[in-house]
């Protein structure tokens, strides 16, 4: 047990969040308990994570979350394991409730170099009727950048999709790459705009960017078969976005298309049973679905190795094979190495700073003023 990584989890205490200054000591080794001198509250070493009052054996959970990862059907774990549909349906909801926190604190925290985005939604079959789910993902370093599901395909779910992509990283040289639906133009429109201030009173104008792009790859079918794929640009110059395919893509003569997003569908389709087509695996509930959704999602960004992101390996790389295994979450800088699976249940998601009113106290002072 080590404190020092350790925060209080009192939001009532003044040393909410904060750590690594000593007031975080080990209460019990035993219970695996830590307490706060500031507050005096005892708190577990689980608190904040996936494995929270988990009554199994750690190790039995990161099991059954692996399979529930890798599309393994949940009536499948209940028949193998002996275990009650609710408890594994539980460990699934904290899975998810866990890959969230972590894909909004990292991924979402404005470090990834975007470049180009691709953009695509997924037709889902639940019981009683179907969903919609949205995804994102960069070209350069393949990392998912998030997934919206809603019950209908409408300008919401394009919205939240969209306001995702623009919490993940710089998005004024964007180009977003998407297919025929209408709706991506108008809302990107809308999410992607910057005050215009000009110095005078009144709230200032909002503009879209110049290095803004937008195009669009529209599949032409017939007979349930794809004939024809038409590319037009929606928003900049077909010169600009010419260029900036050439700079994501790492070839020359690159179109437009949607291929990346797709290969990423087909990749979700074969971690999550519930997305497979004709399936009699639906999901009950649209959390379970959303459940899934960030664990595959956060799975596929920290612990699975992209075959396309490998490169050969140099003197200063560990000895080993002639290829390093990377994520996406390596490519994009936001992980030195793979994380496993227990570490991605047990990652501890600092809280967000708390506004106080009232006077600070004097050590909350002295390490200000430190």
């Amino acid at each position: 047990m080590d404190p020092r990584g350790q925060f209080c989890h009192n939001p009532a205490c003044w040393a909410y969040g904060r750590r690594g200054e000593g007031h975080v000591v080990i209460h019990s080794q035993r219970e695996r308990r830590y307490r706060c001198r500031r507050c005096a509250k005892t708190f577990s070493a689980t608190t904040g994570t996936a494995l929270y009052r988990a009554h199994l054996p750690h190790d039995l959970v990161v099991q059954l979350v692996t399979l529930l990862a890798h599309g393994c059907p949940p009536r499948a774990i209940v028949a193998a394991f002996g275990l009650d549909e609710r408890t594994v349906a539980r460990y699934q909801r904290e899975a998810g409730a866990q890959c969230r926190r972590v894909h909004e604190h990292l991924v979402q925290a404005g470090r990834v170099t975007l470049g180009q985005v691709q953009a695509d939604e997924l037709r889902v079959r639940v019981v009683g009727g179907v969903v919609w789910l949205a995804m994102a993902l960069t070209v350069a370093s393949r990392l998912w950048l998030g997934g919206v599901v809603r019950v209908q395909r409408d300008r919401a779910l394009i919205r939240h999709l969209l306001e995702r992509v623009r919490a993940c990283g710089a998005w004024r040289a964007l180009l977003l790459c998407t297919d025929g639906l209408r709706g991506y133009a108008t809302q990107a429109l809308h999410v992607f705009r910057e005050p215009r201030r000009t110095g005078r009173r009144g709230r200032p104008r909002l503009a879209r960017p110049p290095g803004l792009l937008l195009a669009q790859a529209v599949k032409q079918r017939a007979r349930r078969r794809v004939v024809g794929v038409a590319r037009r640009v929606v928003l900049g110059s077909a010169a600009a976005v010419q260029a900036r395919l050439d700079a994501t893509q790492a070839m020359a003569g690159a179109v437009v298309n949607t291929a990346y997003i797709e290969r990423l569908n087909a990749s979700f389709r074969a971690h999550l049973a519930a997305l497979v087509r004709r399936t009699r695996a639906a999901a009950r509930q649209t959390a379970a679905l959303e459940a899934g959704v960030w664990l595959v999602g956060c799975c596929y960004n920290f612990c699975w190795p992209h075959r396309s992101l490998r490169r050969w390996r140099t003197a200063a790389d560990p000895p080993g094979g002639h290829w390093v295994e990377r994520t996406p979450a390596m490519a994009a800088g936001l992980a030195a190495r793979r994380w496993s699976l227990h570490e991605l249940l047990t990652y501890r998601v600092p809280p967000p700073p708390v506004t106080r009113r009232g006077r600070r106290p004097r050590w909350l002072q002295e390490v200000a003023h430190a």
